[in-house]
C-alpha cells in the first residue's frame, strides 16, 4: 500500500534517517500474533514468542480464527504484538500480587482488558469500560470468553468516573487516536488521516485525561497509550497534561535487543514501538504516577439494606455444585439473572453498580424463573466451572462448528442440560427435551461463515 504525498512528507519528517527502513517495513505484510489465555491454554510447544509478553506468540500465517472452536472458547485472543507491551509496563510498575482496582477506560474490543485479567490477582477488580454501546456488546463477549469472575463491563463516558474519586489504583487510557500505527493493517484509517483529524484527536485525548484523573487514587498509576506515532497525541499531549495536574512519568528498564524507542520530551518519558525496529505495529506508551488527590471513601450502606438481591437458598445450593470453589464467591440476583462475584469485592461492586451503567459483572451463572434454572452461556466459558458435576459432551471440530453456527444438534442426547466441550474447553449448552435437542448458543454470537 502506498502512502499519500502528504503522509510521505509527514513520515519523512517524523522518522528522518530511519524513513527508508520505515517505508520498507510499511510495504511488508503485518505480522499475525495471538496471546494465550493461561487458564485455558498450554504454551509449552515451540513457537515464535513475543519478547515482552509471556503468553504472546507470532504465527507463521494467519489462519481462519472464525473456524477455530478454541478461539470461541476463549483459549486465546488475537492481538497485535506491540499492544502486548502493556505486560512489561505492568510487571515493572505495578504490585500485581496485590488487591488492585483497575480501570481500562477505552476497552473495546477487549484485547488489553483480557490481558490485564491474565496479569492481575484473582482478588483484584477490573472495570472494562466502553462509551459506545455497540462496542460495549463486543467487549462483554470477549470478557465472558476469558472466563474470569473479577471483572465488570460498563458503558460510561469518562466524566462519569468522577463520581468514583480516588477509587482506582490503576487507570489504563488506550486513547482513541489518528491510528497512524495501524495504517498497514487498516487502510481506512490512512484515508481518514489529516492534520485537522490529528488535532481533533488531541483535543479528545485531553478531555478524556482530565475527566478521568479524579478517579485515580493518590500514588496510583495512569498508563497512557495510543496506536499512533504522532508526538502531538503522545509526548506533547502528556507534557501539556502535566501542566494541569501533579504527576510524574516513570522510567522502564528494557533490553536494547527489543528495539523499543526511548522517547524523552521535556519532563515526559515514553516508549515507542515501530514496525521497522521490531515485529509489530506502531504504539506509544507512558506511565504517570499521581502525586496528590483524594482517597476513595465508599458511601455508607444502611444496615439491613444490601444493594444486591440475595438469591433463594435453594437456588444457591442447586448452582453451587456447578462451581469448583463456590465458597470464594458471593451470589447475587439482578432480576432473573444469577451472578457470582468475588466475595471480597462485593462492597466495591456495590459502588460500581450504583454509579455506573454496568452491562455485565462477575460471571453470569444462570437465569432463574421460578423453579426453572437455565445455566448461562458465560458459565460454560468460566474457568471456575466444575465439569465433573455436569453432563459433558466432548465433540470433534465439525460437531463444534455445527454447534457454534447454532444449527440443530444432530446427535441424540438424554433429557436435560449438557455442556458441549471441545478439547476440554466449554463452548456452551444444549438441552435434551422430548423429540429434539435445543441449541442454546447465543444467537448474536453464532458463526455466520
Amino acid at each position: 500500500m502506498k502512502l499519500t504525498q502528504e503522509l510521505a512528507v509527514y513520515f519523512q519528517q517524523r522518522f528522518h534517517s530511519e524513513y527508508p527502513l520505515f517505508l520498507e517495513a510499511f510495504s511488508e505484510p503485518a505480522p499475525t500474533s495471538i496471546r494465550l489465555n493461561p487458564t485455558k491454554s498450554d504454551s509449552s510447544e515451540e513457537v515464535d514468542s513475543v519478547p515482552w509478553a509471556e503468553h504472546g506468540h507470532y504465527l507463521a500465517k494467519r489462519p481462519s480464527f472464525t473456524l477455530d472452536p478454541r478461539f470461541h472458547a476463549g483459549a486465546y485472543y488475537v492481538q497485535e504484538a506491540s499492544s502486548m507491551f502493556l505486560e512489561e509496563v505492568c510487571k515493572q510498575v505495578l504490585p500485581l500480587d496485590n488487591d488492585l482496582n483497575v480501570l481500562d477506560l477505552c476497552a473495546a474490543p477487549g484485547g488489553k482488558s483480557t490481558h490485564l485479567l491474565s496479569l492481575l490477582s484473582q482478588e483484584s477488580l477490573l472495570v472494562a469500560n466502553e462509551v459506545i454501546r455497540s462496542r460495549a456488546n463486543i467487549l462483554v463477549e470477549n470478557i465472558a470468553k476469558w472466563g474470569r469472575h473479577n471483572a465488570i463491563v460498563s458503558n460510561n463516558d469518562p466524566r462519569d468516573f468522577q463520581l468514583l474519586e480516588g477509587f482506582f489504583d490503576v487507570i489504563l487510557v488506550d486513547a482513541p487516536c489518528s491510528g497512524e500505527g495501524m495504517f498497514r493493517k487498516d487502510p481506512k484509517a490512512m484515508r481518514e488521516w489529516s492534520p485537522s483529524h490529528v488535532q481533533l484527536c488531541v483535543d479528545r485525548q485531553r478531555r478524556i485525561l482530565m475527566d478521568v484523573w479524579a478517579a485515580l487514587k493518590p500514588g496510583g498509576h495512569l498508563i497512557y497509550s495510543t496506536c499512533t506515532y504522532n508526538p502531538k497525541e503522545n509526548e506533547e499531549n502528556l507534557a501539556w497534561f502535566l501542566t494541569q495536574v501533579e504527576a510524574t512519568t516513570l522510567d522502564l528498564s528494557l533490553p536494547a535487543a527489543w528495539g523499543v524507542q526511548d522517547i524523552r520530551y521535556q519532563n515526559i518519558h515514553g516508549y515507542g514501538l515501530y514496525p521497522h525496529r521490531l515485529k509489530g505495529e506502531g504504539l506509544f506508551m507512558s506511565v504517570l504516577r499521581k502525586e496528590e488527590g483524594k482517597a476513595w471513601h465508599p458511601p455508607k450502606r444502611k444496615k439491613g439494606q444490601p444493594y444486591f438481591d440475595k438469591p433463594h437458598k435453594d437456588v444457591i445450593q442447586q448452582v453451587a455444585h456447578w462451581l469448583k470453589r463456590p465458597e470464594e464467591l458471593h451470589m447475587i440476583q439482578i432480576n432473573d439473572q444469577l451472578t457470582a462475584l468475588s466475595a471480597p469485592a462485593v462492597r466495591k461492586m456495590e459502588s460500581l453498580y450504583r454509579y455506573l451503567r454496568v452491562r455485565y459483572g462477575g460471571v453470569a451463572l444462570a437465569e432463574v424463573k421460578r423453579k426453572d434454572i437455565r445455566p448461562a452461556h458465560a458459565l460454560a466459558l468460566y474457568t471456575g466451572l466444575e465439569q465433573e458435576s455436569l453432563s459433558v459432551h466432548e465433540v470433534e471440530r465439525e460437531e463444534a462448528l455445527t454447534f457454534l453456527r447454532k444449527k440443530p444438534w444432530p446427535l441424540a442426547l438424554p433429557k436435560g442440560w449438557h455442556l458441549i466441550s471441545y478439547q476440554s474447553l466449554g463452548l456452551g449448552w444444549v438441552k435434551g427435551v422430548p423429540g429434539r435437542i435445543n441449541n442454546y448458543y447465543p444467537q448474536h454470537w453464532r458463526i455466520r461463515m
